[in-house]
């Protein structure tokens, strides 16, 4: 029996993952919970095989849970799921250490097929997307400046981007203000940005933001 950790803030998605995996038989979902620090709870916690993380939720970011729950167990199976387009933030999570990457809108055909395969030991992506991380092998293609952020800009950059405050951002990564302050000037500097209103145009055009 595989058991499953759902982890998504909206009611109405978790129940409806738990009615795609209610007639599968060797599939059993064992515990939910609605925001990333919940999550973090969970993850110091046991009894599960399989991890879904949605991609935004208030509270810990799935960066922060995806590295924290690979430090505590490097061989526990993560699926992130998302709105998001896979080019936008699948190969960043892989990076990051997650196990596979799914968009909901192709939950319903996929994620049995998603969840066996990570459980399994392996790797889940889309065909396309495999062939995009191809692409991004070739030293010769150009890369969005947002993939030139370290996993601590980008979550700055993310939560700037949604319009949090230096000091709400380092109450929410429990960093201080002045670590905050210098990851915001890092990553202004690598996207050779001055202004706040700059990171949400950026954010906006290239889909980044809920």
């Amino acid at each position: 029996m595989i058991k499953i950790l759902i982890a998504d803030d909206h009611a109405i998605v978790r129940e409806g993952l738990k009615q795609i995996l209610a007639d599968v038989p060797d599939m059993e979902v064992c515990a939910e919970a609605a925001s990333g620090d919940e999550a973090l709870k969970m993850i110091r916690a046991d009894g599960w095989d399989v991890m879904l993380l949605d991609i935004a939720m208030p509270g810990k970011s799935v960066l922060e849970l995806t590295r924290i729950a690979k430090q505590q167990n490097p061989h526990l199976p993560i699926l992130i799921l998302s709105m998001y387009p896979e080019e936008q933030y699948a190969i960043r999570m892989l990076q990051t250490g997650a196990d596979g990457y799914l968009t909901k809108e192709s939950a319903p055909d996929q994620l049995v097929a998603a969840i066996r395969k990570v459980a399994g030991g392996g790797k889940y992506i889309s065909a396309a997307m495999a062939e995009k991380l191809i692409e991004e092998l070739k030293p010769a293609r150009k890369k969005p400046l947002h993939a030139l952020l370290s996993d601590r800009e980008f979550q700055v950059f993310q939560a700037i981007a949604c319009g949090k405050r230096v000091t709400e951002i380092a109450n929410d990564m429990a960093l201080s203000v002045k670590t905050i302050s210098t990851f915001r000037t890092r990553l202004m500097s690598k996207m050779n940005m001055s202004t706040t209103a700059e990171i949400i145009r950026y954010a906006m055009k290239h889909h980044l933001l809920d």
